[in-house]
């Protein structure tokens, strides 16, 4: 295999999985993220980018079936959406907290369930695998657990060094973003009146976002031997792969500037 990477941006990021309240209709939660929460988040200082990954209500799991894999998403687990913030420096988190004591108590308006994972300074990464001029039509977001028994180190290892080149050199990508965890911690994101709960046997301690050309490509890469061949050494070190279906990407901050209308 290639180890050849292309330009990488190393960056310091956070996610939140979300999940919609069920006493309303989904779509009405979504639009209520989509809109007036937005306008909560969008002026936190500090951000470099604020993104959000609205997700398919329809995901039982992109991933093919692999021996020695988690790839089914369980249903009762199934994340409705992903709010993806790009810091612009370490410092950032401490700026922001007037918003987002703001941001708290506005979650018990559409969210059900939150769960915050960060990651350290630079482990987050930006891969430039985009040709020139390529749009993304279609994304995939893919939440990973680390087998039990593998080492922290092993398991970034595997995915900078034989995840990340195996991906980038299908040609195929518009888009790849990585990020690893550290260990989940309930008390980074403790909002009022919404659940936290987080099985240990639940958690994640990567993420992989690809982007492609449109929903062809994106199929057709699910279906082919490039992820045949990677499903056996990522069982060696991962016990859960969770491949979801995105159905929109919204950027509402980019490049530290508040943008007048969402970018999709």
């Amino acid at each position: 295999m290639s180890t050849t990477i292309p330009y990488t941006k190393k960056l310091f990021a956070s996610s939140i999985m979300l999940w919609i309240r069920a006493d309303q209709p989904r779509q009405q939660g979504m639009d209520y993220w989509k809109g007036p929460h937005s306008k909560i988040i969008s002026p936190t200082p500090g951000f470099n980018e604020y993104r959000q990954i609205h997700l398919a209500e329809a995901n039982p799991g992109l991933w093919p079936s692999t021996t020695g894999l988690d790839t089914a998403i369980p249903a009762d687990r199934r994340i409705d959406g992903v709010a993806e913030v790009t810091f612009a420096s370490v410092l950032s988190p401490l700026l922001g907290r007037k918003q987002t004591r703001l941001a708290y108590q506005d979650e018990i308006n559409v969210f059900r369930r939150t769960l915050l994972y960060a990651g350290l300074p630079n482990t987050a990464r930006w891969y430039d695998v985009a040709r020139s001029g390529e749009k993304t039509g279609a994304r995939a977001l893919i939440y990973l657990r680390r087998r039990e028994g593998v080492g922290t180190r092993t398991f970034r290892k595997f995915i900078t060094d034989e995840l990340v080149p195996a991906l980038a050199n299908t040609g195929e990508l518009t888009e790849l973003r990585t990020q690893t965890f550290m260990p989940w911690n309930e008390k980074l994101w403790d909002t009022p009146n919404v659940a936290h709960d987080n099985p240990k046997d639940q958690h994640f301690h990567a993420s992989v976002s690809l982007g492609f050309a449109d929903s062809s490509a994106d199929v057709g890469f699910f279906r082919s031997s490039t992820v045949r061949s990677l499903s056996v050494p990522l069982a060696s070190v991962a016990s859960a792969v969770h491949a979801y279906d995105v159905t929109a990407a919204l950027t509402y901050v980019k490049d530290g500037r508040i943008l007048p209308h969402y970018e999709a």
